[in-house]
This record gives C-alpha cells, structure tokens and sequence, in this order.
C-alpha cells in the first residue's frame, strides 16, 4: 500500500512535539508540504530541524501562534496558506490533559479547555473549508481521546471538550462529504509522548522514564504503551488516498484499553 501526499499541504497544530510532531514528519516523509503551529518559537524551530532532518527537501513551515484566540486562529491559517499555498490537510492537534474532580473545575479552566481544544478546531476549519471545498479535496483530523467516548470521574474539562470534538467531526464529516472534504476523529489512549515525560518527572519516582512507562502499559491488552510513530501512521492512512473511503468515524489507537469501540 503507498502511502503518499505528493502535491498535498497540510497544517498541524500543536505540531512542535509529541504527536503533533509525529505526524508532520510522517506527512513530510510521504511527500507532502507540513506548516506546524505552536505558541513556543523555539520549540517551533527544533520542530522544523527535526522534521526537515527525518524527510530531506521537504516543504516546512513552523508558524508561531496561540490559537485558543480567534486572531491566533486566523494567523496560523494565513501563514500555512502564505508558505504553502493552500492548505488540504488540518490536523487539529493541539490540546492539553486538564482534569480534576468537577468541583474544583474553574470557570476558566472550563473556557480555556474549550478555547484551545473545540473552538480552534471549528474556527480552523471554518478557515480551511471554502478552499478545500473549491478544489474538492480536504482532509480533517480531529485528535481526541478515548475519555471523549468513555468519559472517566474527574474527567473534566478534557473528556468534555473531547466529546464536544467527537460530535463536531460528525457533523463536519456529514456536511462535508458531497465536497469530498473527509473528516475524521483519532482518539488517543496511552502512546507514549511529551506529556507522559512530564507525568514521570512530576511523579518523583526513581525509575527510568522506560521501566516506568513499561510498567504502565503492562496492563493494556497489547501489553505495551504505543509509540507516536504508530499514531501518526494512521493519522497518513486517513489522509492518503487508501483511506479516501472513510468519513466520520472516531477511531481508537489505544492498543485496545478503551472499554467503548
């Protein structure tokens, strides 16, 4: 199976590290044109070393911007289109874990969730869609997680704006398939990544990051945690034209934990 973005651009948030980064040196890898967002600028241009390194000759953007906001939104969009010339491909992945028991959850815990994980993705994609609908071609990815199909006590604001993701890539999905824009969910479970190396050192534990995140993933049905690599995989098959018969579906790539399919 070949899968390739030859001729195809796309912009990926939160695109600095972890999945994010993963996937931008995937798409780079397949051929095609990458802008990563982030608020970090040098985070940002360790991003776009790595990428331009793991995929010689590619076409890198890295686009410094915040977009919880709406003008951060506009920014970014502007920016992949400046740089890349149009933008087929939004992977709306940047997001944080904020979570805690729901009395505790803040008004503006609540907003700031909301801001950076669901109304950046549906201003970007207000953004994207009139010039993918034009060409009649575009791809969405809306990363989640597995809380937004099974949503854990002390889940909130995360499991709640992850579910609030699910239904917008339904309804997306819905209206966007006469245009052949294919929208899709990606439900993280435990892959290991930036977040979780934050978690091991906040944990104050004397094992290594490894033999801790072993440990861990002993007890999923793989036995194992999964590798940013594997997420970003799928992340290129739902963008490439192998996968160009799926639309609106929320997929796990949890190594099985989730207990909702």
């Amino acid at each position: 199976m070949d899968l390739r973005l030859d001729g195809r651009a796309a912009l990926i948030t939160g695109g600095s590290k972890g999945l994010g980064l993963a996937i931008a040196k995937a798409f780079a890898g397949a051929g095609g044109a990458v802008a990563i967002v982030a608020r970090n600028a040098g985070q940002l241009a360790d991003a776009e070393a790595a990428i331009r390194a793991a995929a010689p000759g590619a076409k890198v953007a890295a686009i410094a911007a915040d977009i919880s906001t709406a003008a951060g939104c506009e920014s970014a969009f502007a920016g992949a289109e400046k740089a890349l010339g149009q933008v087929d491909i939004l992977v709306n992945n940047a997001g944080t874990s904020q979570r805690g028991p729901f009395l505790e959850v803040t008004d503006a815990l609540w907003q700031n969730d909301l801001d950076l994980k669901l109304f950046a993705a549906i201003r970007l994609g207000r953004l994207v869609w009139p010039g993918m609908a034009a060409r009649r071609w575009g791809r969405i990815i809306n990363v989640l997680n597995t809380g937004a199909k099974a949503p854990p006590a002390e889940g909130a604001p995360t499991a709640v704006s992850r579910a609030a993701g699910m239904a917008l890539t339904k309804v997306q999905a819905n209206e966007g398939a006469k245009h052949n824009i294919l929208v899709n969910a990606l439900l993280v479970g435990l892959i290991d990544s930036d977040q979780h190396r934050r978690r091991h050192a906040a944990s104050g534990t004397n094992e290594s990051y490894e033999e801790w995140l072993a440990k861990l993933g002993a007890s999923l049905p793989l036995g194992r945690y999964g590798k940013a690599e594997e997420f970003a995989a799928t992340a290129l098959f739902l963008c490439s034209e192998p996968g160009s018969y799926i639309a609106g579906v929320a997929l796990n790539v949890d190594g099985g934990r989730s207990p909702v399919v």
